[in-house]
């Protein structure tokens, strides 16, 4: 008998909520794509277990027509499995599977953006380019539709400032949703490096990485999978929308810390040190910073204003340990004179791989 092993994790017993499964040699296979909006898909194929590499699993295909993907006359829409994952709901043996998308001739969707990403990494595989993305979004009440630690009214909570990294009832609103959606990420083997409560009520933020080249995107994806699938347990809505709220509150963003071999340790032969290579990427991405904007999510002028943390969207700007900056150098990066830089213009709504491997085709090819 196998059976979800993911209640120690959970305070509400999150097992208690699934179905236990008496299976004894099958794997259940959770196929997982990007939608027509940007939105995650599933679905569960059986197979025979036990499965251990992605080069065990089929392609599949769904009804893109229920997807935004396809006509109905021309629905079908081929899926390929790229990056496995455990899946912490079922336990046991079972898998989760990051896919991408194709017409049945082979040529990639539109918004099948890791094809790209992965055709730009391949063409400098020894720059051994390191991601760590920082996601930020808003849990949202069915009830109310806002934010949770907003009241059902017109009423607004205390402003912003006792939120950020807090503790206590009345600070910290969705704390279960985070940590079970932390707890998940380990079990699945996705690498997931911390998680914190941000600035605003109801804001969460989760870190992913450093991971290699396309890895960054894979195992994004599939972590917001994850915490979909748990704020659905917990009746609850996640917002990645870059500004959902008006007013006085941060939007959310999603920033993406970066650097390269030759950022990390300098020129072998000490022409140049790391931080000589991260100025000159930089400079780089001051001349295009209009192209960056374009793929860096939709929404996002509504959250670049020059406030809140924020640079102005129109307008590129650099500096060190200046989150008002569109590009921030950290304090060690400068006095170790190596490491990375932090962009961060990307929105919390981004294509993590169009991030990732734009940021790699600006500063290195």
């Amino acid at each position: 008998i196998i059976m979800s092993d993911f209640s120690c994790l959970s305070p509400k017993k999150l097992a208690d909520r699934t179905v236990s499964l008496f299976i004894h040699d099958k794997c259940l296979v959770e196929y997982v794509w990007i939608g027509g909006n940007n939105e995650l898909r599933s679905k569960t194929k059986v197979m025979d277990g036990p499965i251990d590499d992605v080069f065990q699993l089929p392609d599949w295909n769904f009804d893109g027509s229920s997807t935004g993907q396809a006509s109905g006359t021309d629905s079908e829409v081929m899926i390929r499995p790229r990056a496995i994952f455990n899946d912490p709901f079922r336990g046991g043996i079972h898998k989760m599977v990051m896919c991408d998308t194709y017409t049945p001739s082979g040529k990639p969707l539109p918004n099948n953006h890791r094809n790209w990403a992965n055709h730009i990494f391949k063409k400098k595989l020894d720059e051994e380019p390191w991601f760590g993305l920082e996601q930020e979004y808003f849990l949202i009440s069915k009830e109310t539709k806002k934010p949770l630690g907003f009241p059902a009214g017109d009423e607004l909570p205390p402003p912003q400032g006792q939120y950020y990294c807090s503790a206590g009832a009345g600070n910290a609103f969705g704390r279960p949703i985070a940590e079970e959606h932390l707890h998940a990420c380990i079990t699945a083997g996705i690498k997931i490096s911390g998680m914190n409560a941000e600035v605003a009520p109801g804001q969460w933020e989760f870190q992913i990485g450093p991971c290699i080249g396309i890895e960054e995107g894979d195992h994004l994806w599939m972590a917001r999978y994850l915490l979909e699938r748990i704020a659905e347990i917990h009746d609850c809505i996640v917002d990645l929308h870059p500004k959902p709220l008006k007013g006085d509150w941060n939007g959310s963003g999603c920033h993406a810390n970066y650097s390269t071999k030759n950022m990390r340790e300098g020129l072998i032969d000490g022409s140049k040190t790391g931080l000589d290579i991260i100025n000159e990427a930089i400079e780089k991405l001051s001349k295009k910073h209009k192209e960056h904007m374009e793929v860096y999510g939709t929404g996002n002028e509504l959250r670049m204003t020059g406030k809140h943390e924020t640079a102005s969207f129109d307008t590129f700007s650099d500096g060190i340990a200046s989150r008002g900056a569109s590009i921030r150098r950290g304090n060690d990066t400068v006095r170790n004179k190596k490491g990375y830089f932090e962009d961060r213009r990307p929105s919390s709504n981004c294509d993590p791989y169009l991030v990732t491997a734009k940021l790699f085709e600006t500063t290195c090819l």
